[in-house]
Parts: C-alpha cells; structure tokens; sequence
C-alpha cells in the first residue's frame, strides 16, 4: 500500500504541473516570450503521455466504484451486468497501473539525442576490421529505417576492406535511446574467406556510442584546444591527398583528442572533428557522473561497459546471443541487414524493469 501511495502522490503532483502548464501556455506574456514558452512545450510534452494515461486511469477507477455500487441493487439484471463489467475493468486498471509505474521511472536526459558511434577492430586482425564494416552496415540501415540520418565523421579503412576505425553520426530525435545499449564488445564466430581449412576464427569489435553534444551545454573555450593539420592517408599509410586537408583537435584540460580526414576541405574536416570532440567530452562528464552513481544503479542497463563483451554472432549456427540478458536469436543473416529492433526492445525493457526494481527499494 505504501508504494501505492507513494505513486499516486507523485501522479498527482504531476497533475497539478500538467494544469499550470496549461495555463502559463495561454498566457499572452509567455506566449510572446519564444524561450520561455519552448521551455513550456517542452515540459508539456515530456508529461502528457503520462497524464493521458493517468486520466484513464481515474476514469477507470470510477466505472469500477459505480459497477460495485450496482452489485448491491435488488434488480438482478444490474447485479449481473455489474459482475460483467467488473472483471475487464480490473484487468485494465492492472495493466494501466503498470504502465504508470514504466512512465513515472526518471527519464534519461540524453534520450532524444542524437549520437556519435565509434566502432573498432579490436582482437582478430583483419577479420576484425572486416567485422568492423558489417556492423557499420547493420547500424546504417537500422537507422536508415528508423528515418535517421548518417554521416561519417572519420574512417580508417582496413587493406581487406572494412575500417580499422570508423566514426559516424546519426542524427535523428531518440538515437541515443536505442544505441546507448550498443556500447561494448561484440564478438563474431565464422570462418574466415582465407580460411583454408574450415576453422572458425574469433575476433571482436569495440562500440563506443556518444550523446551528441549541443554548443550550449557544453561549452569549451578556444584557449583549451590545439589544432594540428596535417596530409590524410588512406590503407597502409599512403598520402591520398595532396594538401595538408585533415585536422587533429586536443582538448587540453581532458588530454581527449578527435581527428577528421574524410572531406577535402580543412574547414569542413574541422567542423567534424570537433562536433566529435565536444561529444566526447561530453561523454567523459557523464562516465564520470554514471561512476558516481554506480552503486544505485547496480544491475541496469545503460551506456555500457565498453570493455564488456556484450554480444556474440555466430555465423555457421546462424545465432546472435546478447549476453546481459540472455537473449539468442537464430535469425543472423536479417540483424546483420539491420534488423536489430527487437534486440534494442528487449534491452529497453529490462532496463525498465531494473529501474523499477530500483525505485521501489529506495
């Protein structure tokens, strides 16, 4: 009962808000007002979701009161069409209320954002580089399918093909929310094409996955950074350019550093590297804040251990495995095209359910 009311306290504290909200956006003075009023919208929209759900509730709540009341009228056809209404109305307040409960957990203020994913080859040679190629693949086209955008902001590529290193942008409103399960190890099982023998090699690939950074939360002054240009080079070393185009920046307090080579252009080169630099410094920020917070959040799942080996893809049994919640799929060859939605899913309500978890033993 406690926890009961602890969340109806809460549901109804978010009402009041909800109808202030209301209000202030009808005043002409904070209509007038741009910043004030998109602060307003924003907040507006972040909780309507919930009260909508919430007035379903109550509404649900007094049919249910109203059916009970008629179980002790003398007419008998009232009695039984009360007893019919009944049992559905419980079922629904059950399921509301557990969705109440989803919708009051505290959302990840880096969730709309979009993202900066870095992937790299890590144990396995040019079998890791290779791998390193399909996961780009997969993360294209499962954001290609959600609608978002992607652009390279940096790439080494392998002599076998696929990348050493490649670092890309997906830019759409929710990225981080799905890919801030991807960071980690991934690991891939198959036989290589060089492999005369039939044996399967092991190699693996480090995701990193950073919220966007935005010029006014995070804000960096010219004197913190050194900028280094230089001649891009392409596999094995050699100059595929003939201008010094490509652009290293430091950030001198934090030591991070972030260069670009892809475009022609120094200044576009150096446009990317320091979208990529803010994000990850941001990045370091929220590490160091998550760390701090490691002992409350034990057991969720969030922007990962990068240093966990996180997924497995076996390719001769056709498997992917996600180690953190025990999840197998026999479907490799449709998540390797990007269909990775109900992995994300699956991760999604886990850490909902770990959240929850947490919040009712606080």
């Amino acid at each position: 009962m406690g926890q009961a009311k602890a969340m109806f306290n809460k549901l109804k504290g978010v009402e009041d808000r909800f109808i202030k909200l209301e209000q202030l956006l009808s005043d002409p003075a904070v209509v007038s007002d741009r910043v004030l009023y998109q602060k307003y919208i924003k907040e507006h929209g972040e909780i309507s979701k919930l009260m909508e759900a919430y007035r379903r509730y109550k509404k649900i709540i007094a049919d249910l009161e109203e059916a009970q009341e008629l179980l002790t009228d003398d007419d008998p056809d009232m009695k039984e069409m009360a007893q019919e209404e009944i049992g559905p109305l419980e079922e629904q307040k059950v399921a509301l209320e557990e969705e109440l409960k989803i919708l009051l957990i505290p959302k990840d203020p880096l969730d709309e954002k979009s993202v900066i994913v870095e992937l790299r080859a890590g144990t396995g040679g040019d079998e890791s580089a290779l791998f390193a190629g399909d996961l780009f693949k997969m993360y294209t086209r499962y954001a290609e399918s959600l609608g978002w955008g992607v652009e390279v902001m940096d790439s080494h590529a392998s002599d076998v093909g696929g990348f050493k290193e490649v670092v890309f942008q997906v830019s759409g409103k929710g990225a981080y929310s799905s890919f801030k399960y991807e960071s980690g190890v991934h690991r891939v099982q198959r036989v290589p094409a060089t492999e005369t023998q039939g044996r399967i090699h092991t190699s693996a690939v480090t995701v990193a996955v950073l919220p966007e950074a935005e010029d006014v939360e995070l804000k960096i002054e010219p004197n913190e950074l050194r900028i280094d240009i230089f001649r891009s080079s392409g596999p094995g070393g050699q100059s595929v350019n003939t201008t010094d185009s490509a652009v290293r920046i430091t950030h001198i307090p934090s030591g991070i550093t972030a260069t670009c080579q892809d475009e022609k252009s120094q200044h576009k080169n150096r446009e990317k590297a320091m979208k990529v630099l803010r994000s990850r410094v941001l990045d370091k920020m929220v590490q160091e804040t998550e760390a701090k917070r490691s002992a409350e959040r034990k057991g969720q799942i969030g922007s990962g251990d990068r240093s966990e080996r996180i997924r497995t893809y076996n390719f001769p049994q056709g498997r992917m495995t996600d180690h953190r919640i025990g999840l197998t799929l026999y479907r490799l060859e449709a998540i390797m095209e990007g269909a990775i939605e109900e992995i994300i899913s699956s991760l999604r309500t886990h850490a909902q359910a770990q959240a929850l978890k947490n919040e009712q033993s606080l």
